[in-house]
C-alpha cells in the first residue's frame, strides 16, 4: 500500500521525471497548509523517509528570520521527526533560514543512529516564506538529491507567494483534465539536461456548460527561476479564466497582474476555448506562434490568430478570433522547439509544419505522435510542449 513506499523512498533516474511530478503534485489549491502538506508528502514519496514543513504566518514573512516558525505539514516517519524536536531541529532550520541557502547536517539525535537532515528555506523573490526539513536514517543526501529537494522547495515557495499576493482568489479549476466532450492529447519533451524543468507549458481548464480552455505557454528562459515563473503564470491564468471571461480578456487580466510583480519574466502564452455544443474554438495569443488545425483527411494549415504582447509586459492589449470546427478536425497548440530550428527563418519552420500530409483519420494521439515523428522533435534545440485536441458534438 501507499505507506511501504513511504517507507522506501526512490529517486528517480530522469530528473525530469521528478521536475514533473512536483509541478503536477505540490500547489493544487491557494491554501498554504495544503501546499506545505503537498510538499512534505511529495518528498516522503520520492527523496526521503520523514519531511516537515515550518511556515511563518502571513504577517511574519520577512526578508530576514524572524518571529516564531509554526508546524504546517509532516509526513512519513514521525519518530524521526520527534527525534528532531528541540535544539538540533531548530538549530538546522535556523542557520538555513539565516543563510538563505539549503544546509545539511548529521544529528545523532534518534534511536536507530545517525539521522541526516537537510533544511532548505522557502524562499522567493527575497521573501522567507517558512523552511523545509528533510530526514532520514543512515545515509546522507548526496548533491543531485539536494538539488532535488531544492527545486521542491522554490516550488513551493512560488505558490505560497502566489497564494499571498492574491489571498482572495477564486479556488482553482481542476487543471489538465478537460471536459468529455474535448478529446486531448498532450506531450512534453526537455530540450536536454541543462536544467530539472524549463518554462514550457500546457493546461486544461473546465469551464461551465461544458467549455474547455486549453492553454500553452512558454515561459523566457531556461532552468530554476523559469520553472518558478511558469508555475506563477499557469496558476494565475487558471484563477483568471475561473471567472468565466472570453480568451483575450484572460489573458489582459493575467498580464495587468503579473506585470505589477517585480523581477518576473515574459511569457508568450496561446489560449483557446472549445466549445462543443457549438462547434467553435475562439482563439487568443499573446507572442505566441499559432496553433495549426489538420483535417480527416491528413491536410492541414495554420490558423491565424490575433496576436498581442507577452504576457508580463504591461501593454494587455489582446483580440480574439473565433473558429468553425468539425468533429475530425484536430486542433495542433505548441511551444516553438517543436519547429524552430537554429539558423532557420520562423516563417520557413512553420511553413514545414503546415506542409505535413499525415495519415488520414488518425486518432488525436496518433497525430501527435507523427507530427512529433515527422518534424524530428527528439532533436529540437528548446524544450518541446505539444496539445492536440478534438470536439465531441453532444452535451456538456
Amino acid at each position: 500500500m501507499n505507506s511501504d513506499r513511504l517507507l522506501e523512498p526512490t529517486v528517480p533516474a530522469d530528473p525530469f521525471v521528478l521536475a514533473q511530478r512536483a509541478v503536477a503534485a505540490i500547489g493544487s489549491t491557494p491554501d498554504d497548509r495544503r501546499t506545505a502538506v503537498e510538499c512534505a508528502r511529495f518528498l516522503v514519496g520520492e527523496l526521503c523517509e520523514a519531511a516537515a514543513v515550518d511556515l511563518f504566518a502571513q504577517d511574519e514573512v520577512r526578508r530576514a528570520h524572524r518571529g516564531p516558525l509554526r508546524p504546517a505539514a509532516a509526513e512519513g516517519r514521525r519518530e524521526l521527526l520527534a527525534g528532531l524536536h528541540g535544539v538540533p531541529r531548530t538549530e538546522v532550520l535556523v542557520r538555513a533560514l539565516d543563510a538563505g541557502r539549503p544546509i545539511t547536517a548529521s544529528l545523532a539525535a534518534h534511536s536507530s543512529g545517525t539521522v541526516a537532515a537537510l533544511s532548505v528555506p522557502l524562499l522567493v523573490r527575497g521573501r522567507v516564506y517558512g523552511a523545509v526539513l528533510a530526514v532520514r536514517a543512515d545515509r546522507p543526501f548526496d548533491d543531485e538529491e539536494a538539488a532535488a529537494v531544492h527545486y521542491v522547495a522554490r516550488l513551493t515557495a512560488a505558490h505560497l507567494h502566489d497564494s499571498a499576493q492574491h489571498p482572495q482568489g477564486v479556488p482553482l479549476a481542476e487543471p489538465g483534465r478537460p471536459h468529455p466532450t474535448v478529446e486531448t492529447a498532450t506531450r512534453y519533451l526537455p530540450a536536454g539536461r541543462g536544467a530539472l524543468v524549463g518554462g514550457d507549458w500546457f493546461e486544461a481548464v473546465r469551464l461551465h456548460h461544458g467549455r474547455t480552455l486549453l492553454v500553452v505557454g512558454d515561459v523566457m528562459g531556461h532552468g530554476l527561476d523559469a520553472a518558478v515563473d511558469m508555475n506563477a503564470y499557469r496558476s494565475m491564468l487558471r484563477y483568471v479564466a475561473a471567472t468565466d471571461v472570453p480568451p483575450h480578456r484572460i489573458l489582459s487580466r493575467t498580464d495587468t497582474v503579473m506585470s505589477e510583480e517585480n523581477n518576473r519574466r515574459p511569457a508568450t502564452c496561446l489560449l483557446a476555448l472549445l466549445d462543443p455544443a457549438r462547434g467553435t474554438v475562439a482563439l487568443s495569443g499573446a507572442g505566441h506562434l499559432p496553433p495549426a488545425l489538420f483535417h480527416r483527411d491528413g491536410t492541414g494549415g495554420l490558423v491565424a490568430v490575433p496576436v498581442g504582447p507577452p504576457l508580463g509586459t504591461g501593454l494587455a492589449a489582446y483580440d480574439m478570433t473565433t473558429l468553425t470546427v468539425r468533429p475530425d478536425d484536430t486542433l495542433v497548440m505548441f511551444t516553438d522547439g517543436l519547429v524552430e530550428r537554429r539558423g532557420e527563418d520562423i516563417d520557413t519552420s512553420l511553413a514545414r509544419l503546415a506542409r505535413l500530409h499525415l495519415s488520414p483519420g488518425g486518432s488525436v494521439t496518433g497525430v501527435l505522435d507523427e507530427i512529433l515523428l515527422r518534424l524530428d522533435a527528439g532533436a529540437a534545440d528548446d524544450d518541446v510542449a505539444v496539445v492536440t485536441a478534438r470536439l465531441r458534438r453532444g452535451p456538456g
